[in-house]
């Protein structure tokens, strides 16, 4: 079953309202399941954002806790309470400490440098039974590597805006600007992003002689790719083009597409944090008192 998107126009937010007063009256059912609306996206997002189960994981927490102990505050009169929720995820996401792959990549040219001086070469034949699974998570990965050669804000806004087709009124809302604006940003990160791409990347330009099957191996042996620890094609059951129903944006052209959805395509994973980190909320007895949970 597709869960329910957060992003989409037709998101219905009574949901998350009724959820909050239940929360409020002490009812911990109703927060289990008001974070497990919103948990899943938020990791993707992290994910995506800084290229790291371990730093998704740990600013998923962080923006969890500060949802949960802020609850209180939440005034339905003013904002839905995904426009709330994702203005703060988005706020911690672009102020929180440099990750580390934020420091490791930093640049386009730097980045398709190191992917052209992996050699051509063939996958062992102790792969072969998962070549095909291999060559998947090596295109991913080298995928989400030209993601973090963007900055912080556009990252974010190509992230929210082109992978996960975010509604562009809920989008200016979020980042606190006009849709126009989120528009505009949505279009220079585009930009940088796909002709990066196009001069480089066999995927989308057949003249680029880069193939992902020709850098496997090189990138296992560099440790980019774990093949007994794959970072994207483990612990998911759909791909974040099944969790969008139509297209929410008529601006996003063909060619633009093409580009658009090899992003959309990759795995959308499971957080297996989530009932821990409930578990550990719920044994808080400062966040327990606040809400007067029973």
């Amino acid at each position: 079953m597709v869960k329910e998107n957060p992003f989409h126009k037709n998101y219905d937010s009574t949901v998350d309202v009724d959820l909050i007063v239940k929360i409020l009256k002490g009812d911990k059912d109703s927060l289990d399941k008001l974070i497990k609306r919103n948990q899943g996206y938020i990791f993707n997002v992290a994910l995506k954002m800084f290229n790291s189960i371990e730093d998704a994981e740990d600013t998923t927490q962080e923006v969890l806790v500060k949802i949960i102990t802020n609850l209180a505050k939440y005034d339905s009169s003013k904002s839905q309470f995904r426009t709330w929720v994702y203005r703060m995820t988005v706020n911690h996401f672009l102020d929180c400490k440099k990750k580390k792959y934020e420091k490791a990549i930093t640049n386009f040219s730097d980045f398709f440098g190191a992917i052209a001086a992996v050699p051509e070469i063939d996958l062992n034949d102790e792969y072969e039974k998962k070549k095909n699974a291999l060559v998947e998570e090596s295109k991913v990965s080298c995928m989400a590597g030209m993601l973090m050669c963007l900055d912080r804000e556009q990252r974010l806004t190509y992230i929210v805006g082109e992978v996960f087709e975010i509604d562009h009124t809920l989008a200016g809302e979020i980042f606190q600007i006009t849709p126009a604006n989120f528009r505009q940003r949505l279009s220079r990160a585009r930009k940088d992003l796909y002709q990066w791409m196009n001069d480089r990347c066999g995927l989308v330009n057949s003249n680029n002689t880069c193939r992902c099957y020709k850098k496997t191996q090189g990138f296992i042996a560099n440790g980019w790719v774990n093949p007994d620890t794959m970072k994207w094609h483990s612990d998911y059951k759909l791909k974040i083009y099944e969790l969008s129903h139509e297209k929410i944006d008529d601006l996003v052209y063909a060619w633009e597409d093409v580009y658009a959805n090899l992003y959309r395509a990759h795995p959308y994973k499971n957080y297996e944090e989530a009932t821990l980190l409930m578990d550990r909320i719920l044994a808080n007895k400062t966040i327990r008192d606040n809400l007067k949970l029973n």
